[in-house]
């Protein structure tokens, strides 16, 4: 029998935040891993960064700051920092998890760059705050750099950068290459390295990619038959937060469209997932994707649970 390629998107709750509750947190993300690969399932995986990446981004700046031989570290070095040592604990706890029930199979992380255009609109309207908070004076000198920051009352001036769309994956073939080889493949990490083509070469931008949306992409290029978003609710609602709460099951690309017009789903969170869910799906027919949380994730692709788009 032919398997299931799915694309897998970890949300931060599948990877906690400091070093030990990742540690703890991969442990658990890994059984759920490695039930779905004995279930038939080529995966391949992607997952959140934003806590990780704002404490190497607040780490590094700091060294900096006070130590004179050394300059702030760039966005794109932070996120790759942060894919290193995600993709270094999940895939070591998916081997350990595998062989702890006699299955050796081959888990490899690649490092993930992703084009992004540089008159997106997202460059002019940053949205996403990074690192610690800021005084005021802080705050002046980011400004004095070029840099965009926000004030957020009570607690002091955030920086934020700009969530371009992704527009490619530079390592595409390297992660084809694996995964038409049968292994499970970590891409894509933090929405992945967004970078900027100038002539030959790809200069680092400073922006994250939204996670979802890169998921998507990935699984548009890799041709897969599943984007499977797990993330911290057991299904998407209409009316979320009020008496008419409805729980959405089934969802087709015309109804989830509609419904995100009309402001259904929250769009610094869930508004992403569907819209990704939603592309993804649109673009060839026989495509699926799940949102569910990660408890319920054998469960959502059976389609017993979750939020499907088809």
């Amino acid at each position: 029998m032919e398997k299931k390629r799915v694309v897998l998107a970890l949300g931060h709750l599948a990877l906690g935040t400091t070093f030990p509750q990742q540690q703890e947190a991969v442990a658990a993300s890994s059984k759920i891993i490695a039930d779905l690969i004995q279930d038939g399932c080529q995966l391949i995986i992607s997952h959140s960064n934003a806590p990780q990446m704002g404490m190497i981004h607040a780490a590094m700046n700091e060294f900096g700051r006070q130590h004179d031989d050394f300059t702030p570290a760039p966005m794109s070095v932070c996120s790759a920092m942060s894919q290193g040592y995600i993709g270094y604990d999940l895939q070591n706890a998916i081997r350990s998890e595998l062989l702890s029930r006699g299955v050796f199979h081959t888990v490899s992380t690649i490092l993930t760059q992703v084009l992004v255009d540089p008159y997106d609109e997202a460059f002019y309207r940053p949205v996403k705050p990074i690192g610690r908070y800021l005084t005021a004076q802080e705050a002046k000198e980011e400004e004095e750099k070029g840099n965009f920051v926000t004030e957020v009352p009570g607690k002091g001036f955030r920086r934020i950068v700009a969530a371009p769309r992704p527009k490619d994956i530079i390592e595409i073939e390297a992660i084809r290459a694996l995964a038409d080889a049968g292994q499970t493949v970590i891409a894509c990490g933090g929405g992945g390295i967004p970078v900027l083509a100038q002539g030959s070469r790809l200069k680092g931008a400073s922006a994250i990619i939204e996670k979802d949306y890169a998921s998507g992409k990935l699984a548009e290029m890799t041709d897969a038959d599943v984007l499977l978003i797990l993330t911290g609710v057991d299904a998407i609602c209409l009316n979320y937060g009020t008496p008419q709460q409805t729980p959405l099951r089934r969802l087709s690309v015309e109804e989830a469209r509609r419904y995100a017009a009309q402001g259904q789903f929250a769009e610094e969170t869930v508004l992403p997932k569907v819209i990704a869910g939603l592309e993804f799906v649109d673009k060839k027919k026989g495509r699926k994707a799940v949102i569910t949380s990660p408890s319920l994730a054998r469960e959502a692709l059976a389609g017993e649970a979750g939020t499907t788009i088809e």
